[in-house]
């Protein structure tokens, strides 16, 4: 199987020394803080005129903050790029069928997986949503448990309407207590960084908020000038704090990564008139001067905040400007580590050890990112030019974002031809300047075409699109689950 392979392969290269920069006999620890649905301009460093964020902007002083930091546009599409190195579009999926929220194939390799190899404490505390949308009918054996992690305290998918609380794979609460999470995924995480504090450690921890339903404890509810949607960035940034401390009074600040960022775009339906989240009755998040929000392939759906911090080797109080995501993240930490990333496979991420290390004189830029909306293609961005591909307003492959009620309805459009940004002088994705820049509009559509015979789109499978179990021919389009007709709808079809 690949996994065997990917060992053994690992194995065989055990008598290559890394660079001491990198490599140590101890390697270095890594906290990826991932939460849900936060938008760009809901951390004080990164704009909020109005959500205290005093850890995270301290941790942006001490550390590094990217500007250009891509997720993508949905929560579990999210999560599998973070934990694959991958676009969702490319990784296999149980029963081979793309699904909005992936259900990662057990053959998939993921950054615990990776670390594991070099001997690392693994540990997942908070939302996984990798083993379905489902807080019942998941399925337990695709739990963090049977993907690297050595360990899970944490719920299957979104609070949408419960959560039910898991310690490795045993249900230990249902419908928790929401208020309760924040804290209680820190407390976890910190136990268990003090517990394995002896050998190198992977601690993940996907908030579930602020994703909706909201809930924040007593000593944060309606302390925010945002409403309790300020009031929850507001107790996740205390925790973002006390996992700092305990790193620090631990003694292992000196060789500890710590990473904050967000799964996608703020929701926006929430707010009045879907204004951007400045309103204190609000309980939407804001992209600030970022267009649109969550579930959309404008800047405002996909950018995101992006810390990291590591005293010594992270240059502080730095910014980072050079396109950089998710995708970047299992490469990344394999390299700090001295484990190789998956080698029988296609990893779309980069090693950026260079970034984070404040050598930008090393950034590729060339470097290029593709902005999928579930199966489809819809935009390419290289340096500071952005390209929305042809599309129609309401395409049928991105169901059920077709009409999509999650971002304003200005944002609800489709383009007739090739729309250009210049992302330096146009952050709001406004004015289109193809018609002024033939050359790289043709660059950018030649990327697109590259990648969509690479990777796949709509109307076609990419030949580095993965599926394990196959019995027959490769599928000529993505294979999309069939859609559930609403009851009321069989009813009227029937009449």
């Amino acid at each position: 199987m690949a996994w065997n392979l990917f060992l053994l392969l690992t194995a065989c290269s055990a008598g290559f020394v890394p660079s001491a920069t990198f490599a140590k006999e101890h390697p270095p620890n890594f906290v990826v803080i991932f939460t849900d649905d936060q938008g760009y301009a809901d951390v004080g460093c990164f704009g909020s005129p109005d959500i205290r964020t005093p850890r995270l902007d301290a941790m942006a002083a001490d550390g590094m903050k990217f500007t250009s930091f891509y997720a993508q546009p949905v929560c579990g599409p999210s999560r599998a790029a973070l934990m694959t190195g991958c676009y969702p579009m490319r990784v296999a999926e149980r029963g081979n069928e793309k699904q909005v929220h992936p259900i990662l194939h057990s053959e998939e390799i993921t950054v615990a997986e990776v670390l594991k190899t070099k001997g690392y404490a693994t540990a997942c505390f908070g939302k996984w949503d990798l083993a379905k949308h489902s807080q019942k009918a998941f399925f337990a054996d695709l739990l963090p448990t049977r993907q690297g992690f050595d360990y899970f305290f944490g719920t299957p998918t979104s609070n949408d309407t419960i959560a039910n609380l898991y310690r490795n794979e045993e249900l230990i609460e249902p419908n928790a207590d929401m208020a309760t999470l924040t804290q209680r995924y820190t407390d976890e995480a910190i136990g268990f960084m003090k517990q394995n504090q002896a050998k190198p450690f992977f601690i993940y921890i996907p908030h579930s908020m602020p994703h909706t339903r909201l809930d924040a404890s007593a000593p944060f509810k309606r302390k925010s000038k945002r409403g309790l949607y300020g009031d929850v960035i507001e107790e996740i940034d205390f925790n973002v704090g006390r996992i700092i401390d305990s790193v620090t009074e631990l003694g292992l600040a000196d060789n500890t990564y710590v990473i904050f960022t967000s799964d996608n775009g703020p929701w926006l339906i929430k707010n009045t008139n879907h204004a951007d989240g400045h309103l204190p009755s609000d309980h939407g998040g804001s992209a600030g001067t970022l267009r649109s929000g969550k579930t959309s392939t404008f800047e405002g759906g996909v950018r995101v905040p992006f810390i990291v911090w590591g005293p010594g080797r992270v240059p502080a109080g730095t910014t980072c400007d050079s396109i950089a995501s998710t995708l970047d993240v299992l490469p990344t930490l394999a390299a700090l580590s001295g484990a190789a990333a998956p080698p029988d496979r296609v990893i779309d991420g980069e090693d950026i050890r260079h970034l984070i290390h404040g050598e930008f004189d090393k950034a590729d830029a060339d470097k290029t990112h593709f902005y999928y909306l579930r199966v489809r293609l819809q935009a390419v961005r290289q340096g500071k030019w952005k390209l929305h591909l042809p599309r129609e307003k309401e395409p049928s492959d991105v169901a059920p974002f077709t009409q999509n009620r999650h971002i304003a309805p200005e944002d609800r459009v489709g383009f007739d031809t090739p729309f250009l940004v210049d992302l330096d002088n146009d952050i709001g994705e406004t004015t289109n300047v193809a018609d002024q820049h033939p050359q790289v509009t043709q660059r950018l559509l030649a990327l697109a075409e590259s990648m969509r015979s690479d990777l796949g789109d709509f109307d076609r499978v990419g030949k580095n699109m993965r599926f394990f179990d196959l019995e027959g021919p490769r599928p000529t389009k993505p294979p999309l689950p069939k859609q559930r007709v609403p009851a009321k709808a069989k009813l009227k079809s029937n009449r």
